[in-house]
């Protein structure tokens, strides 16, 4: 049976590092099932994108100019309480981890991670997505 539904999950990067940015989306497009529908360098760009793009997960930097990521991540899910969205981070700070705690994230994931485990986390994360908004 044929399908309308899109089977691609859709995913934006935000990062304010251009070098991290361009990592994560060669990571994410070897992936057969994942689109990389943006990057954006702000959090007000990650605001403006999810408008247009629909992503079903956002990897967002917690530490950026004009919007950092947990601000954006909250005026994200005000108008779409469905998107999944990771924070990733290198910043080892215990005020952070209270911030985190609070902060409308879904997940966190420090910037060493393994690239594997980052993308099986987008995968689980944009599963659910799909999921909540069927």
């Amino acid at each position: 049976m044929l399908s309308c539904m899109r089977s691609a999950l859709r995913v934006l990067v935000v990062d304010d590092h251009e070098l991290t940015r361009l990592s994560l989306k060669l990571a994410l497009q070897n992936q057969s099932n994942i689109e990389l529908v943006g990057l954006a360098s702000n959090g007000q760009e990650a605001v403006e994108l999810v408008k247009h793009q629909h992503p079903d997960v956002i990897i967002i930097d917690l530490q950026m100019p004009v919007l950092d990521g947990l601000s954006a991540s909250t005026q994200i899910k005000s108008f779409a309480p469905n998107i999944r969205i990771i924070a990733y981070s290198s910043v080892d700070d215990p005020q952070t981890e209270v911030m985190i705690q609070t902060a409308k994230i879904d997940a966190f994931c420090k910037k060493d991670v393994a690239t594997h485990e980052l993308v099986a986390l987008v995968k689980e994360l944009g599963q659910a997505a799909k999921n909540a908004s069927a």
